[in-house]
C-alpha cells in the first residue's frame, strides 16, 4: 500500500522549555524509527501550512486571531501545560496543514494511507480554547477541509490517546454528519469523556477505561463497541488521532498497552475503512511521551497502515 508520511522541521522548533513532556525529541524519536529499512515505501512529503481561513470552520474566528497575535518572540503559558513560544505558531500551522494535505493524498489517490508526524499535537484543543498542549484542532481542521474541498460529508474521528480528546467532541458534537469516537483512561486529564457525553445525534462515542487496564480491556472497548459505531455511522473518510501513551511505559497515564495493541486496532480500522470510504485513512500523531515506547508504537501503527 502506497503510504505518505507527511512532516516538517518547523515542529522541531516548537519549544516548550526544559523538562516539558511534550518536546522535540519525541519526533526525533519517531523520525528515527520511520527510517529503517522497512519503511523505505514511505512517500515522504512536506507538511505545507494551513491557510488562515481553514482554521475557522473548527475554531472561530476571534480565538484563531488571537493565536495570531500571540507575540512570536516571547513565551506565554496559555495554561500550566501549553507553552506558545518562538516556532509555535509556523509548528501549529503546518501541523494543521499536514492534516489538509493528507486528507487530499488519500482523495487524489496517489496515497492510500498517510501519517503525519508533527506536533504540537491537536485533539485537547476546542473550538475557541488551547489546552493539553494542544493550539490547533488538527483533526478537525481535517474534516473540515474534506468537506470544503472534497464535498465529504460524513466523517469519523477515532482517537485511542491515552487522554480523551475533549477539544474534538467539542466541535464535533453538534455536528451529526460528524463522528468521534474515543476509548481512553478515566479518571485522568482533561476529566471529560464520559459514556453519557453522546453528542447531538449520538455521534459520539466514548469508552473510559480503568487505570491498570491492558490489552483485553482495549480491544472490547473497540471491537464490541468503538468500531461497530463507526460502521454504523458509515463514514466516508476516517481520521486517526494516534496517541502512543496508553503504552505501559508512559509516565502520564497508567492502561497498559502494547506495541501489538496499536497495531491491531490499526488493522482492524484498516478493514473497516475498505468497507465504508473506501481505504481513505489519516492518521494525525497525538500524544506518546516515554521516547522509546512512542518510537516502537509508532512503527508498529505505520506497518499497519502499509498493511505490512
Amino acid at each position: 500500500m502506497s503510504v505518505a508520511l507527511f512532516t516538517h522541521p518547523a515542529a522541531l522548533a516548537h519549544d516548550t522549555g526544559q523538562d516539558h513532556p511534550e518536546c522535540a525529541e519525541r519526533l526525533r524519536a519517531v523520525l528515527r524509527a520511520l527510517e529503517v529499512p522497512i519503511f523505505s515505501p514511505l512517500l515522504r512529503e512536506v507538511a505545507p501550512k494551513a491557510p488562515v481561513a481553514a482554521l475557522q470552520p473548527a475554531h472561530t474566528a476571534a480565538y484563531v486571531a488571537a493565536m495570531l497575535a500571540l507575540p512570536p518572540e516571547e513565551t506565554t503559558y496559555i495554561d500550566g501545560d501549553t507553552v506558545f513560544g518562538p516556532g509555535t505558531l509556523e509548528a501549529a500551522l503546518r501541523a494543521a496543514g499536514g492534516a489538509m494535505a493528507a486528507v487530499d493524498a488519500v482523495m487524489e489517490g496517489w496515497a492510500h494511507a498517510a501519517f503525519v508526524a508533527m506536533r504540537p499535537p491537536g485533539h485537547h484543543a476546542e473550538r475557541d480554547r488551547a489546552m493539553g498542549f494542544c493550539f490547533f484542532n488538527n483533526a478537525a481542521v481535517a474534516a473540515y477541509h474534506a468537506r470544503a474541498r472534497w464535498g465529504l460529508k460524513r466523517i469519523a474521528v477515532v482517537d485511542f490517546d491515552v487522554h480523551h480528546g475533549n477539544g474534538t467532541q467539542d466541535i464535533f458534537g453538534p455536528d451529526p454528519e460528524l463522528f468521534y469516537g474515543s476509548s481512553h483512561q478515566h479518571p485522568c486529564f482533561p476529566g471529560t469523556g464520559m459514556v453519557r457525553e453522546q453528542g447531538v445525534a449520538g455521534n459520539i462515542m466514548n469508552v473510559p477505561l480503568a487505570p491498570g487496564s491492558g490489552g483485553p480491556e482495549f480491544r472490547a472497548a473497540w471491537e464490541g463497541g468503538i468500531i461497530p459505531a463507526v460502521a454504523a455511522f458509515r463514514p466516508e473518510l476516517l481520521i486517526i488521532s494516534a496517541g502512543f501513551d496508553a503504552h505501559v511505559a508512559d509516565p502520564l497515564a497508567q492502561l497498559r498497552l502494547r506495541e501489538a495493541d496499536f497495531a491491531w486496532v490499526t488493522r482492524a480500522l484498516m478493514e473497516l475503512s475498505d468497507t465504508h470510504c473506501p481505504g481513505r485513512v489519516i492518521s494525525l500523531l497525538e500524544g506518546g511521551y516515554d521516547l522509546a515506547a512512542l518510537a516502537a508504537s509508532t512503527a508498529a501503527h505505520v506497518r499497519a497502515l502499509m498493511r505490512l
